[in-house]
């Protein structure tokens, strides 16, 4: 019988447990600046059901998450639009780590250090099931996208661009 691989717990999986939400894990072989493409490639998914998890901020520098489709583009012009604000822009990879505990390529919605309103591109909720990072590099958990709205109150954007 095959091993299973140990996968430790991050904050994002405590999160999900202990809000008894039904996940998979899919742990791949990281690479630097790979992004969706490698993680949809070694997982076998379509990219469009990869999620990434970027920290953003206002004009105000008050940080938000977005969550995006992983071959899409962020519209921070529609993005800023949709929420009220003047300006939005992605924080710097230093300023991500503090507002969200996580690496850069580790940026879990789930569990974050600091509380910050997460907004989701519409279109994602309307998918079956979505693989958004666990925590850590290379490693993915599959979830319903109603996971998003039920647990961390994201709020349904539309700022997509293709890529």
């Amino acid at each position: 019988m095959a091993k299973k691989e140990h996968i430790s717990e991050t904050p994002a999986t405590q999160m999900l447990r202990k809000h008894k939400v039904a996940f998979s894990e899919h742990p791949y072989e990281y690479e630097e600046h790979g992004g969706t493409t490698v993680s949809a490639r070694e997982l076998g998914v379509d990219e469009h059901a990869v999620v990434k998890t970027l920290v953003m901020q206002d004009e105000a520098a008050k940080p938000l998450i977005v969550l995006m489709h992983g071959d899409c583009k962020v519209s921070t012009k529609n993005l800023a639009r949709g929420i009220g604000c003047k300006s939005v822009e992605p924080c710097k990879p230093e300023v991500a780590q503090r507002h969200s505990g996580y690496m850069v390529g580790g940026t879990s919605p789930f569990g974050t250090k600091k509380a910050m309103p997460v907004y989701v591109e519409e279109s994602i909720l309307a998918l079956d099931k979505i693989y958004i990072n666990g925590g850590r590099r290379g490693y993915l958990v599959g979830i319903a996208p109603q996971v998003l709205l039920d647990l961390i109150q994201a709020k349904a954007v539309h700022c997509a661009l293709a890529d």
